[in-house]
């Protein structure tokens, strides 16, 4: 686990404020979104928001390409959702994979009530079939993956405080997706985001973690 450094403790005893990350590279301040967190510094990988978010209001398709209306099919139940894209190099298939890590070390019962939903930030490419084959390797078979129209997963990270970009071709050819590189936790009590992981949670912090959320407990 990691500490917060000096400078980021002292930014949010002054701002209670996190300014979150972006996958693959930084984005412009304007697209930077900030959520209000706890300012109590300390040695955890989570940080429990102070206000947290509600589930988005988002219907996509999953890999089989059925509809999936995300508040209604995770309503009561423990959810991490994670914004990404299948042809990331780093970051996104090393979140999914320390995810699927810790879901496996849980037992049988926690992993039905458990719910993993990853949602592409570059549905062009990322179709049903896509990201199935790839949440097999990245993440588990029994994550979600989610697809549709670019406007709508974009308003839904929004709801979110997750700030993603269009994907864009650089001038080496390759598609770069520029989103917010956070998991957010959905309490089954509330169905209320309060829990949020950055791109540094390793796969031993959800395993300590992940027996708390599934009872909706701050960790």
């Amino acid at each position: 686990m990691r500490k917060k450094t000096a400078l980021t403790v002292a930014a949010l005893a002054a701002t209670a404020t996190l300014t979150l990350s972006a996958c693959g590279g930084k984005t412009d301040g304007g697209s930077k979104p900030v959520t209000d967190v706890s300012a109590t510094a300390n040695d955890k990988a989570a940080t429990v928001l102070d206000r947290p978010f509600k589930k988005p209001d988002l219907v996509l398709n999953d890999t089989h390409g059925k509809k999936y209306d995300l508040r209604e099919q995770t309503k009561g139940k423990p959810t991490l959702i994670y914004y990404g894209y299948t042809k990331c190099p780093d970051v996104c298939p090393l979140t999914m994979s320390n995810i699927a890590i810790a879901y496996k070390k849980l037992p049988q019962a926690d992993r039905d009530k458990l719910q993993v939903v990853f949602v592409t930030t570059d549905p062009e490419r990322d179709t049903p079939e896509v990201l199935g084959e790839w949440l097999k390797g990245a993440g588990d078979p029994a994550f979600t993956g989610l697809t549709g129209d670019f406007p709508t997963i974009q308003a839904g990270a929004r709801q979110m405080g997750i700030g993603i970009d269009p994907p864009k071709k650089e001038k080496n050819g390759t598609v770069v997706s520029m989103h917010g590189a956070q998991v957010i936790a959905f309490s089954p009590k509330t169905d209320a985001g309060y829990v949020l992981y950055s791109e540094d949670t390793s796969a031993d912090d959800y395993i300590k973690d992940l027996p708390k959320l599934l009872k909706g407990e701050k960790p």
